[in-house]
């Protein structure tokens, strides 16, 4: 499956150890995906290291999850392997994410593809805070 949607990236502070990063998302249609650059200090640009959505102790890492419906059935997935490629470069993020999870609905394992092209990073800071 491919879907295309828009996309908005934006700081967002306090999260785990009170750093913070970059949350990007694209949404639409019951489609979407989500990345949590999560980060101590600055965003870098170059690879990643792919964590796992409940990952109390790594400091920095990028966070991937996937959702698509198929007929009226919602499927959906983080990332457990693979990886993710960030550039930053005035005030626009370019993001690669390759990698595969196990689909919550399925069982199987979805192989996921998701680029995120040239958003600009906005303005406004929200919190990185997240519960399990």
């Amino acid at each position: 499956m491919r879907f295309e949607t828009p996309a908005r990236a934006r700081r967002c502070s306090g999260g785990r150890g009170e750093g913070g990063g970059i949350l990007l998302q694209g949404a639409s249609g019951g489609n979407g995906v989500a990345v949590w650059l999560r980060t101590p200090d600055s965003i870098a640009s170059g690879p990643w290291p792919l964590l796992q959505r409940g990952d109390t102790v790594t400091a920095r890492g990028a966070i991937v999850a996937v959702r698509y419906s198929v007929a009226e059935y919602a499927h959906g997935t983080s990332l457990d392997s693979g990886t993710v490629r960030v550039t930053l470069q005035g005030g626009v993020v370019t993001l690669v994410a390759r990698g595969s999870g196990l689909d919550a609905v399925g069982g199987g394992r979805l192989a996921v593809g998701a680029t995120f092209d040239a958003v600009p990073l906005a303005a406004d800071t929200i919190s990185c805070r997240s519960g399990l």
